[in-house]
């Protein structure tokens, strides 16, 4: 079973053919570093520019032809509003045009279940900005990986307390992965010092990998998605829409 996986979710956007759960080619974009590169490189600031060349790469490399994939998993959120919209766009073409099935997957799921070699708690964060976070907790027993919570957005305070109830501190270590964590570093560490170690996530590899890892059971049993009506779960209203709502109330 080969799998194409896709995250958009993120500044660092990346692409992955799975097969049957290895690996077998992936490429990465990172946002933030195209932007500084870009007054000496011709490098996109953005991932529209990166994702369907990169597709048609990982295509190319593997000798795989995308009508011949079983299917395509893709981050379905939290994350950036224009990314998660720039991967189900790309989804979706896709999928329509070749008749492929599809599969959304968390994108907080999709960070915590890289860790290797880890038990404890992890807080898959990702910066929702405004002082909060998007945020998800998992047990992991070595390569045992067990959802506590669901993905809210919260504040960064809030996050230290639901870790406390979960014993981060007291009986637990904490690996917190994610932008979000860096983010916010140093006030996880005021609260749980040496327990806690904080890693953007980029020593786990590709989470478009992931992405396609956590999907495969799905294909296996034909529990696909309806691509027409998958949509991003933003967790919280876009800036705009927010704005937008508030006036009509206060007007």
């Amino acid at each position: 079973m080969r799998i194409l996986g896709i995250d958009t979710a993120t500044s660092i956007a990346s692409v992955a053919l799975v097969e049957d759960g290895h690996s077998i080619a992936e490429e990465l974009h990172d946002r933030r570093r195209a932007r500084i590169e870009a007054a000496t490189v011709q490098l996109g600031a953005n991932h529209t520019e990166f994702i369907l060349p990169s597709i048609q790469s990982l295509l190319d490399k593997t000798h795989t032809a995308l009508s011949s994939l079983s299917g395509i998993a893709v981050t379905v959120g939290p994350g950036s509003f224009t990314g998660l919209r720039i991967g189900l766009a790309t989804v979706k073409g896709l999928a329509y045009e070749c008749g492929i099935p599809v599969v959304g997957v968390s994108t907080l799921h999709s960070h915590a279940a890289r860790v290797r070699n880890f038990s404890g708690l992890i807080g898959s964060l990702l910066d929702a900005r405004k002082s909060e976070v998007y945020v998800a907790c998992f047990r992991c027993d070595g390569g045992d990986l067990r959802r506590l919570t669901g993905d809210a957005v919260t504040s960064v305070k809030s996050v230290i307390e639901l870790l406390q109830k979960y014993g981060a501190g007291q009986r637990e270590s904490v690996l917190l992965i994610g932008d979000g964590a860096i983010a916010h570093k140093a006030g996880f560490v005021d609260a749980f010092g040496a327990s806690v170690a904080i890693s953007d996530g980029t020593e786990y590899g590709a989470v478009a990998a992931q992405v396609a890892r956590l999907a495969e059971q799905r294909f296996r049993c034909r529990s696909v998605d309806d691509i027409g009506a998958l949509e991003p779960a933003y967790l919280r209203l876009p800036e705009a829409e927010s704005r937008l709502r508030l006036s009509t109330l206060t007007s």
